[in-house]
């Protein structure tokens, strides 16, 4: 086995602290400038209409739209309803965020009297070992999910609300050992904190995804006339496009160590790399022998872009999208090879 070296993870956890409180005032200052956007595209006709006897062009009523809606001449309907919006769905994602994330699923959650089988006792016994190792104070929830391809993910907003779900596919084709250095991976991003920057990203850009189609879709089959905005039809039309690009850029910046991070704890903590290097093996093996069936086993479970960030390997590693949309964009994910190598493992099956 090739040593190891772990970073501070007091560092990591204050690092995601504040990468969490920067991300959702982002998203924040985004949902208020979409909004805003919003009052531009409805108010300005208004105010042009009004204005028809002067000589008004097109861009003097926008930019005399915006200095209304500035000084507060103008109630800013939208803006404030988009920061309203942002507001709640950070407080639904912190409330709900594991059945957000389970959301489409099938799925059973594993304690020790609704366990039926050996396979899932078992389960939950990893997931009690390598709690106590990794010296989280709470046990995490344990969920498997009915689905023949192989994945997992953890999800929480602290450790008292954590969970941990992996597939039934991974639960029957890996070892135990490899699914206990599955289990100690998950639970180092628990640990970490960074699973909430994750669930944060996720849910507002898929709402922001809604929003900013609902818009599109709208100027595209709306009849209504809209004098004094073109301008803003243009920045509407770029939006729809630039907007994935902005996100992605953002999850970047959540940084893609974070897997890296995880993959080192779960060394930490099982004290051994070939048996997480053997699971991510036969994960990245089950995704690109059979990429049609693997795709489609996906493409069954609803809301998948939900998940795909918080995986612990990401379907767009393997060379194909899951469900298109921002998630399939942003993945956060070194490859494969990236990561045997920091594990220092060097035997590929």
């Amino acid at each position: 086995m090739t040593s190891t070296q772990t970073a501070d993870w007091r560092d990591t956890i204050a690092q995601n602290r504040r990468r969490t409180r920067y991300v959702m005032a982002t998203f924040i200052l985004l949902y208020v400038a979409l909004g805003f956007i919003i009052d531009l595209l409805y108010q300005t006709p208004f105010i042009a209409a009004k204005l028809t006897e002067y000589s008004v062009t097109d861009q003097s009523a926008s930019l005399l739209t915006a200095k209304l809606l500035l000084t507060g001449k103008l109630f800013p309907y939208a803006t404030i309803s988009a920061g309203v919006v942002a507001i709640i769905a950070l407080a639904i994602t912190f409330l709900f965020h594991n059945r957000i994330m389970l959301m489409g699923t099938e799925y059973r959650q594993i304690t020790p009297e609704t366990a039926k089988t050996l396979e899932e006792k078992q389960l939950y016994n990893i997931v009690e070992e390598m709690k106590v190792a990794s010296g989280l104070n709470f046990m995490p929830k344990v969920y498997i999910i009915e689905a023949d391809y192989l994945n997992a993910f953890a999800t929480g907003f602290n450790e008292k609300s954590a969970m941990v779900a992996i597939t039934r596919g991974l639960l029957q084709k890996l070892d135990r050992d490899e699914i206990q250095a599955v289990i100690a991976h998950e639970l180092s991003h628990i640990r970490h904190q960074d699973i909430r920057l994750i669930v944060t990203v996720s849910v507002l850009t898929n709402i922001m995804l809604l929003i900013i189609d609902i818009l599109f879709y709208n100027l595209i089959f709306s009849n209504r006339e809209r004098r004094g905005n073109q301008g803003i039809l243009l920045v509407i039309v770029l939006l729809r496009y630039l907007l994935p690009l902005i996100t992605a850029l953002l999850a970047l910046y959540l940084s893609r160590k974070r897997e890296l991070m995880a993959d080192a704890g779960a060394v930490e903590l099982t004290r051994q790399n070939e048996p997480l290097a053997r699971a991510l093996i036969k994960i990245h093996n089950t995704h690109t022998q059979d990429v049609a069936a693997t795709e489609a086993a996906y493409q069954q479970t609803a809301h998948d872009e939900l998940r795909q960030a918080a995986y612990i390997y990401s379907p767009k590693t393997a060379g194909f999208s899951v469900r298109p949309g921002f998630s399939s964009l942003w993945s956060t994910h070194p490859s494969l090879q990236e990561r045997l190598k920091a594990l220092g493992y060097t035997k590929h099956e």
